[in-house]
């Protein structure tokens, strides 16, 4: 079993569209964990098919067994963060070590007003 981490810089999970989003990732695996990549998606919940799109992905070349590596991703403008009565739209980081298929998942916000839109309920 292997330990994965992702620390966005200064712990935050909320953004505003265009900013940029930095930290770093660090794993520690038994076996070589080849590769290693950290996506930027967003997908949808909630009723309906799910929609899942990967925004960016950065692979880290010659990952060691215990590693530490640091990120910057652009956010783009959209969508924004939202929860409704049918779907919701929610963006995470994802840090994979492809070959184990093990996985580490952060949420983050990304809006105007740097919270997730709630859609008014009628």
């Amino acid at each position: 079993m292997s330990e994965l981490e992702i620390r966005t810089r200064d712990d935050r999970t909320a953004f505003l569209p265009g900013e940029e989003l930095a930290g770093t990732v660090s794993w520690q695996s038994d076996v070589e964990p080849r590769p290693v990549e950290l996506r930027l998606f967003w997908h949808t919940e909630g009723k309906g098919t799910r929609d899942v799109k990967v925004v960016e992905n950065i692979s880290f070349s010659v990952p060691g067994r215990q590693d530490r590596r640091d990120f910057r991703f652009q956010l783009p403008d959209s969508p924004y963060s939202f929860s409704g009565k049918l779907v919701s739209v929610v963006w995470a980081l994802e840090l994979v070590l492809v070959s184990s298929g093990e996985t580490e998942r952060l949420e983050i916000v990304m809006s105007p007003t740097r919270a997730e839109v709630a859609l008014q309920h009628e």
